[in-house]
């Protein structure tokens, strides 16, 4: 247990650029309540989902100053009263907390931490949160589609969620199908399982989903870039298909015509309006996933605390994206 009374954190003053990210070396080190978790930080989760909070674009602002990263893993340090679940010296990942993951030290509650395998690094256990959650809700969003025989086409496969929904798509018993921009990324696609990865990059690459899928096109779409892709995705789905929109970074023009012909589904999610029943349902996953060992986080670039500047650039504008970007305290 940390006797600590202060730690490094970065707190954001004004929403901003990426320049808004700044170490403060004097923020007091949070105390948990009855029902939380002070986990010492190791790694923590850099998401899409922080810039965009960041930025002040995300449309729901909270009080200013504050410390952005809802993923971390570490080691417990201190448990409240009524923590049955956890003790100090737990090696956990946190998927939400109260007071920030870009720090040395954050606070949750009980029920958001997990057992981090001895078999995951730090980095992968942050990696845990946000990505792999999305992606098994995503999943759950496809319904009656997810059932052995089916194909799923993972739009964006190769980045953090994508690689999450390729491993949960193939633990299902779907084909799976994954799109990359990339030698390197189609590369971790294959690895990570799935059957076939296309360069989204290739002229003629949807002629070439389409082939894999005897023409008929994939039962489940997941959607990454939903501003870029959703008019093929349309096209391209099977009869009574669903396409499930992770990610988004602009407006679309639709011909609803498509909705029709095909009588498919588009539907998408924001992961805190997940209802009691699927956040069970997402713990189970994520759970059998770890405990049998084929969900396993890909980390693709490591960064000090004083480097979130640059993790959050590259995150929005790096187009080879292949795994997770990690702040390692």
């Amino acid at each position: 247990m940390s006797g600590r009374k202060e730690m490094r954190a970065i707190r954001v003053a004004n929403y901003g650029g990426p320049e808004v990210l700044q170490v403060d070396p004097k923020v007091p080190v949070p105390v948990p309540s009855d029902t939380q978790v002070l986990v010492e930080v190791k790694a923590a989760g850099v998401n899409p989902v922080d810039t965009y909070i960041r930025s002040g674009s995300f449309g729901t602002t909270g009080p200013l100053p504050y410390t952005p990263g809802a993923d971390a893993a570490g080691i417990v340090s201190k448990v409240g009263a009524k923590v049955t679940k956890f003790k100090p010296g737990d090696k956990v990942y946190v998927i939400r907390n109260v007071s920030g993951g870009y720090a040395e030290f954050t606070v949750a509650e009980e029920s958001n931490v997990g057992k981090l395998p001895s078999h995951l690094s730090f980095s992968q256990g942050a990696g845990l949160g946000i990505p792999c959650y999305s992606a098994s809700r995503a999943f759950i969003k496809a319904k009656g589609k997810v059932k052995p025989g089916n194909t799923v086409l993972v739009h964006g496969a190769s980045g953090a969620v994508g690689l999450a929904c390729v491993q949960i798509g193939k633990a299902k018993g779907l084909t799976v199908l994954g799109t990359a921009g990339t030698k390197e990324g189609m590369d971790l696609v294959l690895k990570h399982g799935a059957a076939k990865a296309f360069n989204h990059k290739e002229q003629g690459y949807i002629d070439k989903v389409l082939e894999a899928t005897n023409g008929t096109g994939p039962d489940i779409i997941i959607e990454m870039l939903a501003n870029v892709n959703l008019d093929t995705d349309m096209k391209i789905i099977n009869k009574g298909g669903i396409i499930v929109v992770v990610g988004s970074r602009g407006n679309v023009e639709i011909a609803p015509r498509l909705l029709m012909f095909k009588e498919s589904i588009v539907t998408g999610f924001a992961l805190w309006n997940a209802p009691p029943e699927e956040i069970v349902e997402m713990h189970q996953v994520i759970s059998e996933g770890l405990t049998k060992g084929w969900l396993v986080p890909s980390v693709q670039k490591e960064y000090k605390l004083e480097e979130a500047p640059l993790a959050h650039e590259e995150i929005i504008n790096n187009t080879g994206t292949t795994g997770n970007r990690i702040l390692i305290m």
